[in-house]
């Protein structure tokens, strides 16, 4: 049995973040997975970059780290800066006899067309979820772990399972998986209720 927490769009925000990790801790999760957007919003870049980095979190860039990453790096903590630049697009692994695939937005290396499957209500969009079926019916991972569009669910589609552990600023959240059963448990974070679904239909996030 292997434990995976999942987070993700901290946006320069580290109290959530650091309620999460710390609480994995606390599940004794064996490794912890990021899917990106750790630069924007937030202010704190800086201390969030360094927890992930105490934490070994295994982290994928977003499209907030490129656009970050477009700004003059002498303006920039140099530290922060590399870490981001080094941060790959896509992380794929075999773990407990499941293949599991990260990307920030939609495979297979998007970082701007993210998954839409809730409405404003937290509701599931039947014609978003089957466009993304369609989409996704060639593709192999048995679990799919995204982000970027600040909601919170887990969705089979036929043979993948699809993640969106929700943002720890955003939607209050993070999540587990335990494998090889594909089990997800989710956390309320800040002392906030779980928000399904933040932002709706923003082009930019």
């Amino acid at each position: 049995m292997v434990k995976i927490g999942l987070i993700s769009d901290p946006h320069a925000t580290p109290a959530p973040l650091a309620e999460a990790l710390a609480l994995f801790r606390e599940k004794n999760v064996d490794m912890i997975w990021c899917t990106g957007d750790i630069a924007g919003y937030g202010v704190g870049l800086d201390e969030t970059v360094s927890l992930l980095k105490e934490y070994d979190c295994h982290t994928i860039s977003g499209n907030h780290e490129l656009w970050y990453l477009d700004k003059d790096s002498d303006n920039v903590n140099p530290d922060s800066f590399d870490y981001i630049k080094r941060l790959p697009l896509v992380i794929e692994e075999r773990i407990a006899d499941n293949q599991l695939y990260m990307v920030h937005a939609s495979p297979p290396r998007s970082v701007t067309e993210g998954i839409h499957l809730l409405d404003p209500q937290g509701e599931i969009i039947t014609h978003e979820k089957l466009k993304w079926q369609e989409r996704l019916k060639k593709f192999e991972a048995d679990v799919l772990i995204v982000g970027h569009t600040h909601q919170v669910f887990a969705v089979q589609f036929e043979k993948t399972l699809v993640i969106n552990p929700g943002s720890t600023r955003f939607n209050h959240c993070c999540a587990v998986i335990t494998l090889p059963k594909r089990e997800v448990e989710w956390f309320n974070l800040s002392g906030e209720e779980i928000r399904y679904s933040w932002n709706w239909g923003s082009e930019v996030i």
